[in-house]
């Protein structure tokens, strides 16, 4: 007969350890492969993640090449990996929506019509939501409303978001709209990581 003891997980833990597993294989599915290894996380980015205060969010910062992107993948994973708390009710496995710039402002091209509100919604309503190199792109006056209808949605509901860019938020005006980058500073304010280093591409380590 199994003896039991004050170490074996009840039913609920190992229900719960399963669905966290399997959160995190289908996520690492998502991971381009670049990206797929190790990377020294900022300890203000990383205690983010861990921490998983909802009604922020993290705005990673630097120039080219030092590694924002691979550090922000890293970070959601990890956001994930904290996501499952056993002392709350089970609400589902988190939803990570995950996208570039240029692709989100090409999705919400005015001709986009039932996609691009399909998106606009997953932009919304995703757990959290990772859009790399914010300052790549530029913004129509139609995008920059789409983009306000999805930053003030997860400004409204506190639902965190994660950002790259070149540029710190407040130069972001020009890109994304003041009322668009008045809500973003708000939501990342504490929250703002400078990653430092030589460009990695060209063989830059830090």
């Amino acid at each position: 007969m199994h003896s039991s003891s004050d170490d074996t997980p009840s039913a609920r833990d190992s229900w719960l350890q399963e669905r966290r597993d399997e959160s995190l294989a289908r996520f690492d599915t998502k991971i381009p492969a670049l990206y797929q290894g190790h990377i020294a996380i900022e300890q203000a980015a990383c205690s983010w993640a861990v921490n998983r205060t909802d009604s922020t969010s993290l705005f990673l910062t630097g120039a080219i090449g030092v590694g924002k992107t691979h550090t922000a993948w890293r970070v959601c994973r990890l956001w994930l990996e904290h996501a499952h708390d056993p002392d709350t009710p089970w609400k589902g496995s988190p939803v990570i929506a995950t996208t570039r710039a240029t692709s989100l402002f090409d999705g919400l091209r005015p001709d986009a019509q039932a996609e691009g509100r399909r998106l606009v919604e997953q932009c919304q309503t995703a757990d959290l939501l990772f859009i790399d190199d914010l300052a790549a792109a530029r913004a129509s006056d139609w995008t920059r409303e789409r983009l306000f209808e999805i930053f003030d949605e997860r400004y409204i509901n506190r639902r965190p978001v994660v950002i790259t860019s070149d540029v710190l938020p407040g130069h972001l005006t020009d890109v994304i709209g003041p009322r668009v980058a008045s809500r973003l500073a708000e939501m990342c304010r504490g929250n703002v990581v400078l990653i430092e280093g030589d460009d990695r591409r060209k063989g830059g380590t830090r």
